[in-house]
Order: C-alpha cells, then sequence, then structure tokens
C-alpha cells in the first residue's frame, strides 16, 4: 500500500503539504511530492480538492527462498564465563518451539574461551553448537559480534532467531536483521507457532504496554526477536543429553572493531540487578515519600536481595528507571519478590507474574496486588518493613 499523487491532476495548490502529520510531502514544480517519509496514514487524500492524492496496492515480490532455512537458534550472551540467565531460558522456550516446528534447535557461541559453555547448553536444550572463538571477541564489540553473526546466518541459514532483550542482545539483534534483510521483533514476552502458517508468533506489549501485538514475519528469513529476561523459566538441565560442537571461524578483523576497551571497572550493580535476581524487594508509591524507600534497601541488603520500583515510583523521581519492574520497565522472575507500598496495576503485574512466591503489604485490603500474592500483609509498610528487617537480621545471626 502507498500514497501517491497523480502529477497530472495536481494543481499545486499545497492544500496537502501542512495536512501531514509527519511532514512528508513537499512542494516541487508546482507539484506535491510524497518523500521517503510517509507513513501511509492517508492523512492528506481528503484534503485535496481536486482528487489527486489516492492510495494505490503496491505488489511486492519476495525472491528469498525460505525453503533453505530450516532449525531454531539461540544467541548465548556469556557475563563472568557463564551463560547469562535469559539465554538458558530462551533455550528451553526454543526447545518448545524447535520441538513443534520438527527442527534442531542450536546454539551460538561467540568469544573467546568459551567453549565450555557448550555442554551447559546442550545439557539445556541445544542440540548443536555453533562456536566462534578469537582473540578479537574476547569481549563484545557491536562490529566483531555483527560480523561473526553475520556470517553464520548466511552460512548455515537457520529459520528463527532468539536474543535476550539485554544491553547486548538489543545492540546485536536489529544490527544483524538488518544485514541479512530480514525484521526483528523487539522486547517480546511471549512466543508461539501460529498453526495456520507454522510461523513464529512473537508477541510483544504495544501502546505503553495497554494491548499485546502478536506478530509475523511471512516473508522473510530468518525470523528474528529479541525477548525479555525472566519473561520464561530456565530449563532443568539433563546432564546425560549429548550434542555436536560446530567450530565456524571467525571472519572478525581487529582493525575493522571501531571500539577499544581500554579498562574494565568492577562496578557493584547487585542492588538493580532485576533480571538475574533470586530475591527483589520493590517500593511503590504507597512508601509516602523517596526516603521512605531506604527502607525498602536496608531490607534488601539484609536479604542479599536487589531493589525495584513500580512505574509510579520511578515517575516520581523517588528511584532511577533502571529499577523499575513492568511492561514499561524490567520483566523478572525472581524466587522471592516482596512489594511494599505497590497497588498491583496490570503492567505491573504482568512484569513480576513470573515469580515464585510474592509477599505483599499494603494498606489497602482491596489492592489488586494481593490477588496475585502468596502471602498478603495488611498495614502501614512504613512502620512494617522495619520489623521485617530486625526479625530477618535476627534469622540470619542465628
Amino acid at each position: 500500500m502507498a500514497v501517491i499523487v497523480n502529477k497530472a491532476e495536481c494543481i499545486g495548490c499545497g492544500a496537502c503539504e501542512p495536512s501531514c502529520p509527519f511532514g512528508a510531502i513537499t512542494m516541487e514544480d508546482g507539484k506535491a511530492i510524497i518523500t521517503e517519509a510517509c507513513t501511509q496514514c492517508g492523512a492528506c487524500i481528503p484534503v485535496c480538492p481536486v482528487s489527486a492524492i489516492s492510495r494505490e496496492d503496491i505488489e511486492q515480490t519476495v525472491v528469498m527462498d525460505k525453503s533453505q532455512y530450516k532449525d531454531v537458534w539461540v544467541y548465548i550472551e556469556v557475563s563472568g564465563g557463564k551463560p547469562r540467565n535469559v539465554s538458558l531460558e530462551l533455550l528451553g522456550e526454543g526447545r518448545k518451539l524447535a520441538d513443534e516446528l520438527g527442527q534442531k534447535l542450536s546454539a551460538v557461541l561467540i568469544g573467546r574461551g568459551v567453549e565450555h559453555i557448550a555442554n551447559e547448553v546442550i545439557a539445556a536444550g541445544a542440540d548443536q553448537v555453533y562456536l566462534s572463538e578469537a582473540p578479537e571477541l574476547a569481549h563484545y564489540s557491536t562490529d566483531g559480534y555483527t560480523a561473526v553473526f553475520t556470517d553464520m546466518i548466511n552460512k548455515y541459514k537457520p529459520s528463527v532467531i532468539l536474543l535476550g532483550a539485554t544491553n547486548d542482545g538489543r545492540d546485536l539483534g536489529p544490527r544483524v536483521a538488518c544485514r541479512v534483510g530480514t525484521g526483528l521483533t523487539a522486547d517480546c514476552t511471549g512466543l508461539g507457532i501460529e498453526p495456520e502458517s507454522g510461523l513464529v508468533a512473537w508477541t510483544r506489549p504495544a501502546f505503553g504496554g495497554n494491548i499485546m501485538a502478536t506478530i509475523l514475519c511471512p516473508d522473510h528469513r530468518p525470523q528474528m526477536g529479541t525477548v525479555r529476561p525472566s519473561v520464561f523459566k530456565r530449563p532443568v538441565p539433563d546432564e546425560t543429553r549429548t550434542g555436536e560442537i560446530i567450530k565456524v571461524a571467525s571472519v572478525a578483523k581487529a582493525d575493522e572493531i571501531r571500539t577499544k576497551i581500554l579498562n574494565i571497572i568492577q562496578v557493584s550493580m547487585g542492588s538493580c540487578n532485576l533480571e538475574e535476581a533470586e530475591i527483589i524487594v520493590s517500593g511503590g508509591r504507597g512508601m509516602g515519600k523517596p526516603e521512605n524507600f531506604a527502607l525498602i534497601e536496608e531490607l534488601a541488603k539484609v536479604l542479599g536481595a536487589s531493589v525495584g520500583a513500580s512505574r509510579a515510583a520511578v515517575d516520581a523521581g523517588w528511584k532511577p528507571h533502571m529499577h523499575q519492574v513492568g511492561q514499561t520497565g524490567k520483566t523478572v522472575g525472581p524466587k522471592i519478590y516482596i512489594a511494599c507500598g505497590i497497588s498491583g496495576a496490570i503492567q505491573h503485574l504482568a512484569g513480576m507474574s513470573s515469580s515464585d512466591v510474592v509477599i505483599a503489604i499494603n494498606k489497602d485490603p482491596d489492592a489488586p496486588i494481593f490477588g496475585m500474592a502468596d502471602f498478603g500483609v495488611v498495614g502501614d509498610v512504613v512502620e512494617i518493613l522495619p520489623l521485617l528487617t530486625e526479625e530477618f537480621r535476627r534469622i540470619k545471626a542465628g
């Protein structure tokens, strides 16, 4: 579908130019011109006094031979010599997709000195591991990893690729997708196979989390998407599984990597490492004021937990966005989630619904958060938190 101008009928009145909300119409030689900024919204069509603007169907011909593409790939992100949790979570979900499609599940390992991880990802469900190691790949770099991953895809032609929606995954995914000529669905919270077409159905929040959109990629391969951490559970490893390790020569060249790591400074990020946390203590608007978040932080320190926050607390400036839990923040799945002064808006519940145990503290007995909580405490969170902290401290000391 495209918006076009019939040059023979256009009278150059300019009425259409200000009607475009995207500034996609210009006047050249007394005629209206539709530029590449056009989104086909059609706002200009009824404005034209001589009906010189219309929509027309444009048939797109896709020459890609999709039959050459098969297997489900999971990109394994490595941190501290170990695979990140989200990569293992995606192996579990990728296993389901591969089984339903009747294809293999493969893991992609890129780095230096990472071959020992291959057995762990095979135990987590992978049938085979594509391994590329080189000195230039010791640390993640956009240029190096993009070149290697793109080369693998062009050589082995996977049908589906899953990446974690982490800082690195969000950087690598779209760059690789662009180079192999396909699309990418970002920040997914659900995966499935559409029965009629056999395509992967990528589900993600849209319009600020108010609706869930399901996206298909029918014309191009591979089908690619980044998936939020902690949406799915890690599979139980099966140490008896065996798989094939396929070593792929690295095409990364040191002189083509435009960023250089000069020094690595270790910074403690434990208090906001929400995706990897086993215990999270979160605060909401019910904390009353930003100073009361010290009570959250004290309890988190005693429990060895990470500190989370609701969108209301973040919007109020009480905590940075990196602490936000919810559809517009981070999706988490800890063993224990303690919600303090959080009413339980649907967007927040969707972001922590994978938690094993939910403990809610709120003075409103009708707060929606209690509908999801395994344990609930009705009362003033400012009074209850110090008591909990002291009791946990006493138990740990004993």
